[in-house]
C-alpha cells in the first residue's frame, strides 16, 4: 500500500496555524469599560480577537479613578467602548483626548438602545448616606445622557443593541474581519433572545411580589419583565446608618410590605440584617456588574441568570 504523504498536511496545519495567529495579531486594540459590555463585545470578536476589560466585575464604575496602566491602554486603543458619563464620568476627561485616534462606542448612545432616566423623588429620593460618587455621576448632570440610568444592559434587547453596534463599529476599525464580526453578532444576538424567553418565563410569576433594593439600578430589568419594586434604601456600602436613618429604612421596608430588601456584594451582610432587623424582610443579594465572574462572551449571559435566580429564590418563596 502506498504510503501518503504527511508532509503537505502538515504544511497546510501549520499554515492554518500561522494565519490564524495572524488574524490575532492583527486584530484591533480593543478597550471595554465594564464587565457586562465587555462580555457582549468579546461574542462579537470571537475568532478575531479579545477585548481588554478595564475595570473588573468588583469594581464600581461610579467612582473610579484610572491607574496609569489603564490610562495607557486607552491610549493604543483603536475602539473603546464605554456605557457613558451617566455611569463612568472618570472617562469622560480620557477619552475626550482619543478623539481622533480611537473609535469610541458610548453603549448608552447606541441606535436602538431605550435610556430611561434616573429615578428620583419618593422611594428613589437621594439621602445624605448615599455613596457621593453615585449621586454625583447620575443625579446631578447637565444633559439627558448624563441624567439616564447608565445600567443599560440588563435588558436583553439593550445587550443586542450593544451587539449590532460593536459589530458595526470593529467591521469599521478591522474590514478584514467584518464578515466575522456580524457572523458572531447575530449569533450572539440569537443566544439572548434565548436568554430572554427563559427570564420571562423564570421572573412572570414574580410580578406583584414587592422588594427593596439598597441602590437603584435595576429598572431596565424591572421594566422588561414586570417586576415590582418599591424603592432604594441608598445607603453607604462600608458604615451602618445611624438610628434616625434605621428608624426610616424599616419604616419603609414595612410600608411597602416588601418581601424582599437585596443588597450587592460590596455590602457588608451586618449592615443589611441590620437595616432589616424587625421588619420580617428576608435578605437576598444582586449583583448588576459581574462581581467574581470571569470576563468573556458567557459572562453576560450568567450574569442575567443568576440576576433572575437570586429574586426567584428570595421572592419565590415569599406568599
Amino acid at each position: 500500500m502506498p504510503r501518503i504523504p504527511i508532509f503537505p498536511a502538515l504544511a497546510l496545519a501549520t499554515g492554518l496555524l500561522v494565519l490564524s495567529r495572524a488574524a490575532v495579531a492583527e486584530a484591533p486594540a480593543v478597550v471595554v469599560s465594564v464587565l457586562p459590555v465587555h462580555s457582549l463585545v468579546a461574542g462579537v470578536m470571537e475568532g478575531v480577537g479579545r477585548p481588554h476589560l478595564l475595570l473588573d466585575g468588583g469594581a464600581s464604575p461610579h467612582a473610579y479613578s484610572l491607574k496609569p496602566s489603564e490610562a495607557r491602554q486607552l491610549a493604543n486603543a483603536k475602539v473603546v467602548f464605554w456605557v457613558g458619563e451617566a455611569l463612568e464620568a472618570f472617562l469622560e476627561r480620557p477619552l475626550a483626548t482619543l478623539s481622533g485616534t480611537a473609535r469610541i462606542v458610548e453603549a448608552q448612545a447606541v441606535p436602538g438602545l431605550v435610556s430611561l432616566p434616573v429615578r428620583e423623588g419618593g422611594v428613589w429620593e437621594t439621602h445624605a448616606d448615599e455613596p457621593k460618587g453615585h449621586a454625583s455621576t447620575e443625579t446631578h448632570g447637565h444633559d439627558a445622557h448624563r441624567n439616564a440610568d447608565g445600567h443599560v444592559w440588563l435588558d436583553p434587547a439593550n445587550a443586542k443593541a450593544i451587539v449590532r453596534a460593536a459589530a458595526t463599529a470593529l467591521a469599521a476599525a478591522d474590514a478584514a474581519n467584518g464578515a466575522r464580526y456580524r457572523a458572531n453578532a447575530a449569533a450572539m444576538e440569537k443566544r439572548t433572545d434565548e436568554l430572554d424567553s427563559r427570564l420571562r418565563s423564570k421572573l412572570a410569576p414574580l410580578a406583584g411580589k414587592p422588594y427593596i433594593v439598597f441602590h437603584d439600578a435595576y429598572q431596565y430589568m424591572e421594566r422588561r419583565y414586570s417586576l415590582t419594586p418599591a424603592g432604594a434604601v441608598t445607603v453607604s456600602p462600608g458604615r451602618s446608618p445611624g438610628a434616625r436613618r434605621l428608624i426610616e429604612l424599616r419604616a419603609r421596608i414595612r410600608k411597602a410590605g416588601a418581601a424582599c430588601v437585596f443588597i450587592e456584594p460590596q455590602f457588608e451582610p451586618r449592615i443589611a440584617q441590620t437595616v432589616i432587623e424587625g421588619t420580617g424582610a428576608r435578605l437576598g443579594t444582586l449583583d448588576p456588574l459581574g462581581a467574581g465572574l470571569a470576563p468573556g462572551k458567557d459572562a453576560y449571559f450568567t450574569l442575567m441568570e443568576k440576576l433572575a435566580d437570586s429574586l426567584a429564590t428570595c421572592l419565590g418563596s415569599s406568599s
